[in-house]
Parts: structure tokens; sequence; C-alpha cells
């Protein structure tokens, strides 16, 4: 498959929560109950991604063509939660999945935050995405629920992988 990645923008935030929703419709039923998908969609909206990149979150995205059409096709993330524990998650629609466009995705993400002092990475990840963080060295602390934008909870498995030191990447 081919497709280019790049750091997103504001610009891009429209697009990413198209793919963000479209990821969560197509991959979460094989994980959630239907009314859990549909509360995990609401309050998706580009204004999420423009407020989160004011607070400091980086998106990179991945560019590639669907049906003929350039589109998003998936996004990772990287954030500052504590001194060295950084955040990240990623996400791809659902024509892309396991086609490399997530992995490469997590990567920048990583590298990111490797550049800017990270020496761990947390996440909440979606059982939809357990098996990929695993296969990226990410290790289950424990399992419980957070807190959708909608109120609702969803179930979570809460994370971590430690980087390699700088010079050791």
């Amino acid at each position: 498959m081919q497709f280019a990645t790049r750091r997103a923008t504001e610009s891009d935030a429209d697009a990413i929560a198209e793919a963000h929703r479209d990821s969560i419709r197509a991959i979460g039923p094989h994980f959630y109950p239907t009314k859990v998908v549909g509360d995990w969609c609401d309050g998706i909206n580009g204004a999420l991604y423009i407020d989160a990149m004011a607070r400091g979150e980086v998106f990179f995205i991945a560019i590639g063509t669907i049906d003929g059409r350039d589109v998003v096709l998936g996004f990772a993330s990287d954030y500052q939660i504590e001194g060295t524990r950084h955040g990240t998650s990623a996400y791809v629609r659902g024509a892309v999945a396991r086609r490399g466009v997530g992995s490469s995705l997590l990567r920048l993400a990583e590298q990111y935050g490797r550049e800017r002092g990270a020496r761990t990475i947390r996440i909440e990840a979606s059982l939809a995405g357990v098996a990929f963080y695993q296969r990226h060295g990410y290790v289950e602390l424990s399992r419980g629920a957070t807190r959708l934008r909608s109120g609702k909870a969803i179930a979570v498995v809460f994370m971590e992988k430690r980087l390699a030191e700088p010079n050791n990447a």
C-alpha cells in the first residue's frame, strides 16, 4: 500500500476526525456493542484536534488513495503526560487496517516523543487496539474503563512501553 506521512496541521483537523470516526465504525463493532461504538463517535470533530494541537499534542497523518480520492488514512499522536512520560494513540480507517499504515504512524509518534525526552509511553488502548500495541512492544498494566467525550464509559486496557535512550535507539 502506498501512502505518505507527515505532521498534521490545523487544516487537517476535519480529515483526521473523519478517519477517526471511520476507524471506530469499521473496527470497533468487532469488540464493542453498537451503542458503545455510537457513544465513542459522539463529539469527534475537527475542533477536538485543533484544541489538542493548541494544548501541545502533535499529530502525524498518513495520506493515500481510497476509491480514487486522496484521504487521511489514519493518524497517531504524541503528547506529554508528565516529565518523561508521554501518551499516544493511533487510528486507521478500516479499509487500510493491517497494511502498515498504523505501524508507520505509531513509529513516527514514538520517535517524536523520544526526541523530546520521552522514556515511557502510556496508552489507554481500546479493546480493538490491544493486539496492535502488543505487537509494537506495549505491555498491559491493567484493565479498566475511561470516559468518552459523551461521558459514557468504555472498557480499555492501560498499556505502557519503555523507550530506548536516544543513543541506543
